[in-house]
């Protein structure tokens, strides 16, 4: 029988609460969401030959509760649990997991005994079987809304919020598009990964995503959620897209159908370990972003990762539509080349943590013929809902906000 939600979200909050208080939010998470995947895969795959992810004998998230108790559970959790999943299966690494076995986080002696056998106890709750239930990914996106909610991190490197990436998803194209399993999505800032999912929500088959997350955790993070989404074997980097990207083909960079990317906002000092004026990968084609602001950086970075009928769509401040100097000279040129497709500007205060105004610039090797040498813009600052602690986006706003593009019923044309 199928569990509610309620009850699904209950009992991981729950989990939240054993944690709470002894470790900041941006550690206790990391345990959570660990326990979420360990369930989920040893729900689902343990036993069942030919599975995407191998469950060692031993292994399995039953092994892992027969340790509750046991004096040594952190470090059985260590050796006996992660260890040899990371070895069966390269889509996963020891460092995509936590230390189970760190007193600093979880207490030490009887403290952590008792903090990991109640955090399995919880795991075990009839709300938490996966093998019949197919909430995981919904219960991933639950905890990352709330754990960003809770340290203000909205707009931080691990969680865009999801109305956003929904409406990034829908602008890219992608739904109307004749896709396969071939086609290819690529992000180069992918925190936790749900942009890319969002993406792959929106198309009619299923796609081959590519990721590239600088921070550790998070992209073992992004492992995780692709997982939980039953893409396993989407590729995760970890490292800087725009110092060291991952993605190469014969030395030069992977062309991508579409890409994605909620980056950095003014991202500084982003070329301090780059020769940007010497980039090997020939990014920086229409000018060098100013130092103290990488925005234009990876736009060209994205660009020059497309193919030649590739599509884009990027999350920005509005600072890189008027500031002057080097950003105006690269903008007058992606003009010029008529690359830029749309700018479609968005209520402020979706991001939580600032107000700063964002929009999602869209960019088209290819446009249509009836959209070259035009750029749209769609002004939707004031099409959200909020309460007390934010503003938020209802499913009615990202349908018009998307439409409004796609079928340009509210768009303006501006011609250059």
């Amino acid at each position: 029988m199928a569990i509610k939600k309620s009850e699904l979200y209950s009992s991981l909050w729950a989990s939240c609460d054993e944690l709470r208080g002894s470790m900041d939010i941006s550690q206790y998470k990391d345990y959570v969401l660990a326990f979420l995947l360990l369930k989920y895969i040893s729900d689902k795959y343990a036993d069942q030959p030919l599975a995407p992810i191998t469950i060692p004998a031993g292994a399995s998230f039953a092994d892992m509760a027969a340790l509750k108790g046991t004096k040594d559970i952190g470090d059985q959790i260590n050796k006996a649990i992660i260890a040899p999943l990371a070895e069966a299966n390269q889509q996963l690494s020891l460092s995509d997991f936590p230390d189970f076995n760190d007193p600093n986080k979880l207490g030490s002696g009887k403290e952590m005994v008792d903090r990991l056998t109640n955090l399995i106890g919880i795991f075990e709750e009839p709300a938490l079987d996966f093998s019949n239930n197919r909430a995981e990914g919904d219960a991933y996106e639950f905890l990352m809304q709330h754990f960003a909610a809770e340290s203000g991190k909205s707009s931080g490197q691990f969680y865009t919020p999801a109305e956003v990436s929904r409406i990034i998803a829908k602008v890219l194209g992608i739904g109307a598009a004749q896709t396969n399993a071939s086609t290819t999505v690529y992000d180069p800032t992918c925190g936790s990964g749900s942009l890319l999912l969002k993406v792959a929500d929106e198309a009619n088959t299923e796609l081959s995503l590519y990721g590239q997350e600088k921070e550790n955790t998070t992209s073992g993070q992004a492992r995780m959620n692709m997982i939980l989404h039953d893409y396993s074997n989407a590729r995760i980097e970890t490292g800087d897209s725009l110092i060291s990207p991952s993605f190469l083909k014969n030395g030069k960079l992977k062309k991508f159908d579409y890409a994605v990317a909620c980056p950095p906002i003014s991202l500084k000092d982003w070329s301090r370990n780059l020769d940007a004026e010497k980039d090997p990968y020939d990014r920086f084609t229409y000018g060098l972003a100013p130092r103290h602001s990488g925005d234009f950086a990876f736009i060209q970075h994205m660009i020059a990762s497309l193919n030649s009928n590739g599509r884009m769509a990027v999350l920005i401040s509005h600072g890189p539509l008027f500031r002057g100097g080097a950003e105006a000279r690269i903008r007058q040129a992606l003009l010029e080349d008529d690359l830029i497709e749309a700018i479609i500007g968005l209520p402020p205060g979706l991001l939580g943590a600032t107000n700063i105004p964002t929009c999602i610039l869209v960019c088209n090797k290819n446009k249509s013929a009836d959209r070259k040498n035009k750029v749209f813009f769609v002004n939707a600052n004031r099409d959200f809902t909020e309460d007390r602690r934010k503003r938020f986006l209802l499913p009615e706003h990202v349908e018009k906000i998307a439409n409004a593009f796609t079928l340009m019923k509210y768009a303006k044309i501006h011609s250059f």
